[in-house]
């Protein structure tokens, strides 16, 4: 089943702001909750899931303009697994504590203990490179100039000093901090994540001096970045790893770069197949003879029938793109354009009115 449009999903339009989306999905959010809805519980957590699906892509600016340009293929890596919530994936999960408080929500997706905010995997980032049509023909590499976070190699991205963490004193080790306030008979509890430790439930002994206890550093890398044969507009390359640093032992989010294939003027693509315009002077055309072209693989030489029409097609096999899977190039096809001289001698009219006399058809 084909996905619903995120945008039809949390019922906003493609102008909607960060706040009015945000609105939205807590909005959904309240109504469609499985422990809100035991008459249909699996019928709401699917809803659920599509909302919070919907959510994750448009509350992020760079998923949301991936989404915006390419649509669901944009934004390809799931937000939900196989096996259900994929916490690694759904940064914006403080936005559902705040909404049911953290017990209720990590029940609800089934995961235990303490929030780990934290462990979470690191932040993916996105790059866009442009290529040309001669580089999708051969592919080739480009390197590229990365910044982003790495994990500080002194404290191995524990944030301490000889990677010596004590039990956090706000929390005690809970990683939680809990609030209970009465109203009458009835008690609220709001659980949250502790913001002396971000959910650790362990503080640094001593700082890092390196990174001064975050466990991070910026950095900037050069990558290589493998360009395919027959990349087009679009095409998203996944480097896997190669995005912001996570917490201690948890993967490093992954780089997409998007591809866009640079205008040219010489050709017009139509899938595998190139068209070019090859001018034509009318003697030519008439007489028949041959002219020269640009193709990617170099000129070439073009035989040109006596009597060619303006916009005619030649069909040049295996001059065009290649499949990005088969690698199988399509076709040039090469459109002559009859151009009508402007700037005529004396001896080119005097022929030319020689000849439009002898073409008129004769009275009966």
């Amino acid at each position: 089943m084909a996905k619903r449009d995120y945008y039809e999903v949390l019922g906003v339009p493609k102008t909607a702001t960060a706040d009015e989306v945000k609105q939205a999905f807590r909005r959904l959010a309240k109504k469609h909750h499985p422990d809100l809805n035991k008459d249909d519980a699996k019928g709401a957590e699917e809803r659920f899931k599509e909302i919070s699906e919907a959510y994750e892509v448009l509350a992020d600016e760079d998923k949301r303009k991936l989404y915006d340009q390419y649509g669901h293929s944009g934004v390809e890596q799931r937000v939900w697994g196989g096996g259900g919530f994929d916490w690694s994936r759904f940064s914006h999960y403080g936005d559902i504590e705040d909404l049911f408080g953290q017990d209720l929500f990590r029940s609800f997706f089934g995961m235990g203990g303490r929030s780990g905010g934290s462990a979470r995997q690191g932040q993916d980032l996105f790059a866009e490179v442009e290529v040309t049509l001669e580089e999708v023909l051969k592919g080739g590499r480009r390197q590229l100039r990365v910044p982003h976070s790495t994990t500080c190699r002194a404290c191995k991205g524990t944030g301490a000093e000889g990677g010596k963490r004590v039990t956090c004193a706000t929390c005690r080790g809970s990683g939680q901090l809990r609030k209970v306030q009465t109203r009458g008979y009835s008690q609220f509890i709001s659980i949250t994540t502790c913001t002396a430790c971000r959910g650790a439930g362990s503080v640094a002994a001593t700082p890092c001096p390196e990174c001064g206890g975050a466990g991070k550093q910026e950095v900037v890398s050069t990558l290589t970045v493998e360009i395919p044969k027959g990349a087009y507009e679009g095409l998203r390359l996944r480097l896997a790893g190669k995005g912001q640093a996570g917490g201690p032992g948890v993967p490093s989010g992954n780089l997409y770069i998007g591809l866009r294939v640079r205008p040219d003027d010489r050709f017009h693509r139509e899938g595998n197949d190139l068209v070019v315009d090859v001018p034509l002077n009318v003697y030519t055309a008439i007489l028949g003879g041959e002219t020269t072209l640009d193709t990617l693989d170099g000129g070439t030489t073009l035989t040109i029938p006596a009597g060619t029409q303006t916009h005619t097609l030649f069909k040049m096999k295996a001059r065009g793109l290649p499949d990005p899977e088969t690698h199988r190039r399509g076709d040039l096809y090469a459109r002559v354009i009859v151009v009508t001289p402007r700037n005529l001698s004396a001896e080119e009219r005097r022929t030319l009115e020689s000849l439009a006399k002898s073409g008129q058809p004769k009275p009966r």
